[in-house]
C-alpha cells in the first residue's frame, strides 16, 4: 500500500529521497562521504528521528569505506563525532551511532579489515530492518485503538511516515494499518510551519497510499477541532523523557493543548528507542534551534528581512497532556512508567 524506501544504504555510498524537492520531485540523490550525509541531515534532505538513525549507521560505514588497519579507528571516530553533531534533539541519532560503536569495538581487534567493514554493514542493515518491523508493530497496537470505530477523522503534525522512518512510519503507520485493515479513514494535517512538512511531505504520503487527506494551516486546527468531530491526534517524536514528556516538531505542544480543551485523545507512536530514560523530564531534552532563512524567505520570497526571529525546531508536550504513547512494546498511559 505504501512502498517508500527513503534511504539505501551501500557499503560505499548512500542514496536518499531528497525531501527538500517533494512533493514535486521525488529524487534519490548520492552521498559518498560522511560530510556530504551531514550536510544532508542538517539541511533536512533526510529527516525524522528514525530516519535519522538508519542514515546515520550506514554513514560510519561510508566514513571507514577507504580506511586500511592504521587509518580505521581515527576515520570511525571522526565520523562518529562528525554526525554525532548534525542535530540534537532527535535520540534515535545516538541510540543508532552508540550501538554501531559498540560492535566496532567490540570486533575491531578481533577482525581483519575487510571483515570489519562487512559487519558493520550488516548492523546497519539490520537496525533499518528493525525499524521497519517495530513500526508495523507500532500501527498495529495504535490500530487498537481506532478498531471499533467507523468513518474515521484522525490528525497529525509534521511528518511521522515512512519518508521519516524505514518505509513504514509511526503515527502515520496507524493509519495505514486502519487502511489495511479496512477502515475508512480520513485524516486532517496542519501544513507544520515554517518547512511545510505536513504540507509538502504527510500530504504527499497520504495520497501515493489512497488515504483522504484534508490540508489545513497551523493556525486553523483549533477552530477544526470545534466545527468537526474529531476522534484521534496521533503524532510522532523525536525524544520521550523518563516522566513521558516529548519532543516533537514545534506546534505539537499547541495541538495538545487544543486537543486537551477539545476532549480529544492525543498519542505518540514512536518505537522504544526513542524513550530516553536518562532524563527525568522534558526539561532535561536539548531543543535544536534553526536559521533565521526559514522563518524570514520561503521559495525565494522574503517577508521580513530585518526583523530578529525565534525559531525553536521542536517543543515539548508534558506527559499530562499525552493520552498515550504507542510503542511496538505495547499502549503506555500517563503516569509514565517505562
Amino acid at each position: 500500500m505504501i512502498n517508500l524506501k527513503p534511504i539505501k544504504g551501500y557499503l560505499d555510498k548512500i542514496e536518499i529521497i531528497d525531501q527538500r524537492l517533494l512533493p514535486i520531485h521525488k529524487e534519490y540523490i548520492t552521498l559518498k562521504t560522511v560530510e556530504d550525509l551531514a550536510n544532508a541531515i542538517k539541511t533536512l534532505a533526510v529527516r525524522g528521528a528514525p530516519a535519522i538513525g538508519i542514515a546515520a549507521s550506514y554513514g560510519l560505514c561510508l566514513g571507514i569505506k577507504d580506511s586500511n588497519r592504521e587509518k580505521i579507528k581515527n576515520d570511525f571516530y571522526n565520523s562518529y563525532e562528525i554526525l554525532k553533531n548534525t542535530r540534537p534533539t532527535a535520540v534515535n541519532l545516538f541510540t543508532c551511532l552508540n550501538r554501531m560503536k559498540n560492535k566496532f569495538e567490540e570486533i575491531i581487534e578481533k577482525y581483519e579489515i575487510n571483515q570489519i567493514k562487512e559487519i558493520l554493514f550488516k548492523e546497519a542493515i539490520k537496525i533499518e530492518e528493525e525499524d521497519y518491523i517495530m513500526c508495523r508493530k507500532i500501527g498495529e497496537n495504535g490500530y487498537k485503538l481506532i478498531e471499533n470505530l467507523d468513518n474515521i477523522n484522525a490528525m497529525t503534525i509534521c511528518n511521522a511516515g515512512g519518508l521519516a522512518t524505514s518505509g513504514f512510519g509511526t503515527a502515520l503507520g496507524v493509519f495505514y494499518m486502519a487502511k489495511e485493515k479496512g477502515k475508512k479513514i480520513k485524516v486532517f494535517v496542519p501544513e507544520t510551519r515554517p518547512l511545510l512538512q505536513g504540507a509538502r511531505l504527510t500530504t504527499y504520503e497520504l495520497s501515493e497510499a489512497q488515504i483522504d487527506v484534508v490540508l489545513l494551516t497551523d493556525n486553523m486546527a483549533g477552530f477544526l477541532m470545534k466545527k468537526e468531530k474529531i476522534d484521534i491526534i496521533v503524532v510522532g517524536a523525536d525524544r520521550i523523557t523518563k516522566n513521558g514528556d516529548t519532543a516533537n516538531k514545534i506546534g505539537t505542544y499547541t495541538l495538545a493543548i487544543l486537543a486537551k480543551y477539545h476532549n480529544i485523545p492525543f498519542y505518540v507512536a514512536a518505537p522504544s528507542t526513542t524513550i530516553d530514560n536518562s532524563l527525568p523530564s522534558g526539561e532535561s531534552i536539548p531543543i535544536e534551534f534553526r536559521g533565521s532563512d526559514e522563518i524570514i524567505s520561503f521559495n525565494g520570497v522574503t517577508t521580513a528581512p530585518d526583523v530578529p526571529t525565534f525559531s525553536p525546531a521542536f517543543d515539548i508536550t508534558p506527559a499530562n497532556l499525552i493520552t498515550g504513547i504507542i510503542t511496538e512494546k505495547g499502549i503506555f498511559t500517563y503516569p509514565y512508567n517505562f
